[in-house]
């Protein structure tokens, strides 16, 4: 199998929200592959010292600040990609954040941040790197959603809306750009460990808990999305457009082994 199997090399893809965690593993994965990478998140040291490591193990990348939510600041990253890089290929919008609250109580101020970066923030990146697309007339745009997205979680303000919003406008950029030969596909990712969830798992026994509500009896890793963010990414996935893909270890399909049925459930049996 050609060590470029997924057409990737050379090619210009930019990340959002590159940072660290999911963002983070995805610019990994796409420099395994040999792609020129954008790295683009608000932690301006976060990503100009992951670039930096990249480009010292002999990697093409930029580093740059960016607030997703500021269309101004986003058009001109997009020309700073173009520029230095070249035309992108490929955008995997992931730059998110979360505002925990009860809808009775969260405040205007937050929901309406988490709207902005969440949700308008991916519209302004799409319409921004598109436009290089669109000239060559094919590219690729992965947005990663969550499984917050189909089941509500609880106690996090405007987090699942966000999300929520993010899978129909996903189908929307697929619809309306398909034509031009721009692709546009979701991520849900579910039970992955990252930065925010970090701390949980401090607490005995915690990981058990949560692996053994995955059909994988595992907790996800960054990894886990990165590799199917790439596949979507690459032209092994030329033919799917208007996607939703569920990355979760199969947690979604475990609601009726969560049912009380003495002597049938497997839920909460330890991770292996």
């Amino acid at each position: 199998m050609s060590d470029n199997w997924l057409g990737l090399a050379g090619r210009v893809c930019v990340v959002t929200g590159a940072a660290s965690g999911i963002g983070a593993a995805i610019a990994a994965q796409l420099v395994a592959v040999g792609a020129k990478v954008a790295l683009l998140d608000l932690n301006a040291g976060g990503v100009q010292r992951l670039s930096a490591q990249f480009n010292e193990g002999g990697a093409t990348t930029i580093g740059l600040a960016l607030d997703t939510a500021d269309e101004a600041a986003v058009q001109a990253a997009a020309a700073r990609v173009r520029r230095e890089l070249g035309p992108c290929h490929a955008l995997i919008n992931n730059a998110g954040l979360l505002r925990a609250a009860p809808l009775a109580e969260v405040s205007l101020a937050d929901w309406n941040q988490v709207l902005a970066v969440n949700l308008t923030g991916y519209l302004l990146c799409a319409r921004a790197f598109a436009a290089h697309m669109r000239e060559a007339g094919r590219g690729s745009i992965v947005n990663v959603a969550s499984i917050s997205a189909l089941n509500p979680q609880t106690a996090s303000g405007a987090y699942s809306a966000s999300k929520a919003g993010v899978l129909l406008l996903s189908k929307q950029m697929a619809a309306e750009w398909g034509p031009q030969g721009i692709r546009s596909n979701a991520l849900c990712p579910g039970m992955i460990r990252t930065a925010l969830s970090a701390k949980f798992y401090e607490e005995p026994g915690f990981e058990q808990k949560r692996a053994a509500v995955t059909a994988s009896r595992r907790v996800g890793e960054p990894v886990d999305i990165a590799n199917v963010a790439l596949f979507l990414a690459s032209a092994r996935a030329d033919y799917v457009n208007g996607a939703e893909l569920l990355v979760d270890g199969g947690m979604d399909c475990m609601l009726m082994d969560l049912v009380p049925r003495p002597g049938y459930n497997q839920t909460g049996t330890a991770a292996h």
